[in-house]
C-alpha cells in the first residue's frame, strides 16, 4: 500500500470510473465515487466488488491489499463536494462533450484548492477546450487511459498550454505509483497519440476489407497473431531497430519499400453506410451482440494475464 490514506475523487461511475476507483484503491487511496445520476452508484460499487473478488480468486488482483480491504477504501459520494473536497487528485470520467466538461470543471474549480490536480479521462478533447476560464486552470490536464484502464496500463498525459509542469510531473508520478504506464505529450494534438496511431491502423484495415483483400476475421488475425505479439513487448520503432542493424540500417534496407507501399494506402474512409454494415455483419458472425459482455470478460482476463506475464518477464 502506498496511498497513505490520501483521498482521490472519481467523477463518473461508468466503466472507466470504476476501473480508476479500483486502481487507486489498490494503491491504498481513499476513493470517493460520484455520479450525477446518484442511483447508479450502488450498482457501480457492486460491480467493483465483483471484479475485485474475481481478480483475487484468479490471483490477478493488483496491490498488496485484499479485495475486501480495497473495497473498503471505495465509497459513494452523494454530493460532488464530498467527492472532491480535500482530494489530492480528481479524475473526471463523464461523457465526451465539451459542454458537459466545461460545466463539470467549472463546478470542480469552485470546490478545490490550488493543490488538487484535476484530470479528464477524455480520449479526444483537449484540456484547453474546457479549462481556459478556470481559476485553477494551471492544475488541469488530460489523463487519458486505455479502455479498460485496470487491464491496460497506458495513460496519456496531455497538458493545456497553461498547465503547470509540476502538475504533470505530480500526475505522472501518481500514475506510476498506482501501477500505470504514463506517457507525456509535449503539446496538444488532435486524437493525442494512441488514437492517432489506432485510427491509422483502423483506416487501412477498413480499406483492405472494402477492397476485398481480406475478411474482417483475417484482418484481426494479422494483428493478434502477427504484429500484436511483438507490439505487446516493444513498440514499432524498436521493432524496426531490432529487425536490422539499427534504425539507420533499417531505413537503408526498407525505406524505399515503405515509401512505395505507403503511396498505395487507402484514403480516409467514411465510417458508415454499406461498408460499415458489411463489416458489422462479419464481426457479429465472429462475436454475436448477445455475446459482447461475455467476450469483454474474456478480453479483460487475458489482458490481466498478459500484464502479469509482462511484469514477471521484466523481473
Amino acid at each position: 500500500m502506498s496511498g497513505n490514506g490520501k483521498k482521490v475523487g472519481i467523477v463518473g461511475s461508468g466503466l472507466i470510473g470504476r476501473s480508476w476507483a479500483m486502481l487507486f484503491a489498490g494503491a491504498g487511496y481513499q476513493v470517493r465515487l460520484f455520479d450525477v445520476v446518484a442511483s447508479q452508484i450502488p450498482s457501480a460499487l457492486e460491480d467493483i466488488k465483483g471484479q475485485l473478488e474475481r481478480l483475487s480468486a484468479s490471483g490477478l488482483l493488483r496491490g498488496t491489499l485484499s479485495a475486501q480491504q480495497q473495497m473498503e477504501l471505495i465509497t459513494g459520494a452523494s454530493e460532488l463536494s464530498d467527492c472532491v473536497s480535500g482530494a489530492v487528485h480528481v479524475q473526471e470520467c463523464i461523457p465526451e462533450s465539451v459542454e458537459l466538461k466545461q460545466k463539470m470543471f467549472e463546478q470542480l474549480d469552485a470546490l478545490v484548492d490550488g493543490t488538487t490536480v484535476m484530470c479528464s479521462s477524455t480520449s479526444c478533447i483537449a484540456a484547453s477546450k474546457f479549462t481556459q476560464n478556470l481559476k485553477h486552470r494551471s492544475r488541469c490536464l488530460v489523463a487519458h487511459p486505455v479502455n479498460p484502464p485496470y487491464y491496460v496500463p497506458l495513460v496519456e498525459l496531455i497538458p493545456a498550454p497553461w498547465t503547470d509542469p509540476e502538475a504533470v510531473t505530480q500526475t505522472r508520478q501518481l500514475m506510476i505509483e498506482i501501477g500505470q504506464s504514463p506517457i507525456s505529450l509535449n503539446k496538444e494534438m488532435p486524437g493525442f497519440a494512441l488514437n492517432r496511431i489506432q485510427y491509422a491502423i483502423l483506416n487501412e484495415c477498413w480499406y483492405l476489407v472494402s477492397e476485398g483483400v481480406l475478411s474482417a476475421e483475417d484482418i484481426d488475425t494479422v494483428m493478434k497473431d502477427g504484429l500484436g505479439p511483438r507490439y505487446a513487448f516493444m513498440g514499432p520503432l524498436e521493432t524496426a531497430h531490432l529487425n536490422a542493424e539499427g534504425m539507420l540500417n533499417y531505413c537503408e534496407r526498407y525505406g524505399s519499400t515503405i515509401e512505395g507501399v505507403s503511396k498505395t494506402l487507402g484514403p480516409i474512409p467514411h465510417w458508415g453506410g454499406a461498408q460499415a454494415e458489411e463489416i458489422h455483419r462479419q464481426l457479429t458472425a465472429m462475436v454475436p451482440l448477445e455475446k459482447l459482455q461475455e467476450r469483454r470478460a474474456w478480453r479483460d482476463a487475458r489482458l490481466t494475464a498478459l500484464a502479469k506475464l509482462k511484469k514477471d518477464a521484466d523481473k
